[in-house]
């Protein structure tokens, strides 16, 4: 049989999708979210989606990555994750990186000596600090986390960065308010001194 260059062009294309994922009812959710990707601004979803979807319409490897600026293997590779995962393999998602190094009960461990506080855990002061929570993991569990790791791990655990405000012990909070609102005003309305 002799295929038309359309024909021959359109069984090119077919040969690296699957069938289920060019059905109508595929190409519009494939569609759809290259219409949110647009509104949204998400540049690189909108890429992915309009690059498998000229794809789809018969277009060369070689041409659409000429006209979205990308590589023929770029072009490749969303063609692969659109055919295994469908347009939630075009999404861009955060990579899920390294396990953590603590166990599920070395976590909730760490969470009841967090809570407990650091007194209780045999330090002198009464607020955790990122080093001493390395420490602690270091000598309890035998696991060294570099310094910004901490604040990622404990946000994991549920805790959150908790910073003191600085008040003064004595300070007179009617004193404070007069200041505010009488005096502050008073001098912000004066012009700037005439240097000569």
């Amino acid at each position: 049989m002799i295929f038309s260059n359309m024909e021959a062009v359109m069984a090119q294309s077919f040969n690296r999708i699957q069938a289920k994922r060019r059905t109508w009812k595929a190409r519009q959710k494939l569609k759809k979210l290259y219409i949110q990707a647009k509104l949204k601004g998400d540049l690189a979803v909108w890429r992915r989606c309009k690059a498998v979807l000229e794809y789809l319409q018969g277009k060369s490897v070689i041409a659409i990555a000429n006209e979205l600026d990308a590589g023929r293997s770029s072009v490749y590779e969303w063609l692969d994750f659109y055919d295994a995962l469908g347009p939630d393999g075009l999404r861009t998602t955060k990579p899920p990186g390294a396990e953590c190094r603590l166990s599920e009960k070395q976590q909730e461990e760490l969470v009841k000596i967090i809570e407990d506080g650091p007194v209780a855990a045999g330090y002198n002061t009464g607020i955790w600090t990122g080093p001493m929570i390395r420490d602690l993991i270091r000598r309890r569990f035998g696991i060294a986390y570099h310094n910004h790791h901490i604040p990622r791990l404990l946000h994991k655990l549920g805790f959150s960065v908790q910073r003191p405000r600085k008040r003064l012990a004595r300070a007179d909070a009617e004193a404070q308010e007069y200041w505010l609102r009488t005096k502050l005003p008073e001098i912000k309305k004066k012009p700037p001194p005439v240097v000569e």
